[in-house]
């Protein structure tokens, strides 16, 4: 069940996870190796750390991973009394605090909550009613944030104040008729980039519109997240799921759960760091 792919440019890889088998995956192109660090439990997202090593959020809580070592140091708890919880996807805004939020496993009921993990190690609960949280970005001025709740089947959008981290004023911006929004990206034009989770595919939108620009399709249908990365930021990789087909959708999708990539037209924005 691939996830939350960031582009690390001080390693020049790309961080995803695999959240049911609990494992980071560090990819370097130029190599074309994939390293594993497996951990305890549900992983669901990863981010790289100004002061190095990584961030991972992961189930009870957000916590430091080294790469060196493999060892977890917890940063701070987060729902520790709802074992029946985990992470999905999360991302960091320039001010290098760590937006991530929860879901039910069994994703019936809406009550997961976004959760910004602040440079301090202070969290803060900010959006609630939450099914599945997913796919999470900014703009190119961090004026609009957006955020999407994966059975609302929209793109919502905030007005968002890059110094004190709070967003405000939710409404809706993109609707996706094909499959449901999982994962997204921003890209250097402000152009939304949306994963469709059970549509083969990932679209390109105009939020100020709502208009659809492009699609380009993937030949799974569980497509979970994009990124941007290379060193131009032109490149895109996007994580994809395997969890869940039968063993006829697998023989029919082979290259479930893998990753693929393709050139942008367009560069994206950075991957953003923690910066606590």
């Amino acid at each position: 069940m691939g996830e939350g792919p960031a582009w690390d440019d001080t390693t020049g890889s790309l961080l995803w996870v695999d959240i049911v088998r609990g494992e980071v995956h560090q990819y370097d192109p130029v190599a074309a190796s994939d390293r594993v660090i497996r951990l305890p439990d549900y992983v669901g997202a990863v981010v790289p750390r100004r002061r190095g090593g990584l961030v991972v959020a992961m189930r009870g809580g957000f916590h430091h991973l080294d790469p060196e070592t493999e060892t977890l140091h917890l940063l701070a708890g987060v729902e520790t009394d709802q074992p029946d919880h985990r992470f999905n996807d999360g991302k960091c805004d320039l001010a290098g605090r760590f937006w991530a939020g929860t879901m039910e496993l069994n994703e019936s009921r809406p009550t997961g909550v976004l959760y910004c993990l602040e440079p301090d190690l202070t969290v803060r609960s900010v959006v609630h009613g939450v099914t599945i949280s997913n796919g999470l970005g900014w703009s190119p001025d961090q004026r609009t944030m957006y955020y999407i709740d994966t059975p609302t089947k929209v793109v919502s959008a905030f007005d968002y104040d890059p110094a004190k981290g709070t967003p405000t004023r939710r409404r809706t911006v993109i609707r996706i008729e094909h499959g449901s929004p999982d994962g997204m990206a921003v890209d250097s034009e402000g152009m939304v980039w949306v994963a469709h989770w059970g549509g083969y595919r990932i679209s390109r939108w105009n939020p100020a519109t709502g208009a659809l620009l492009e699609e380009y399709p993937i030949p799974v249908a569980q497509v979970s997240s994009i990124a941007f990365g290379g060193p131009d930021l032109r490149q895109i990789y996007v994580t994809t799921a395997a969890r869940g087909l039968s063993a006829a959708q697998r023989e029919k999708e082979p290259l479930a759960g893998g990753i693929f990539t393709m050139r942008s037209p367009v560069p994206g924005l950075p991957t953003q760091a923690f910066a606590g």
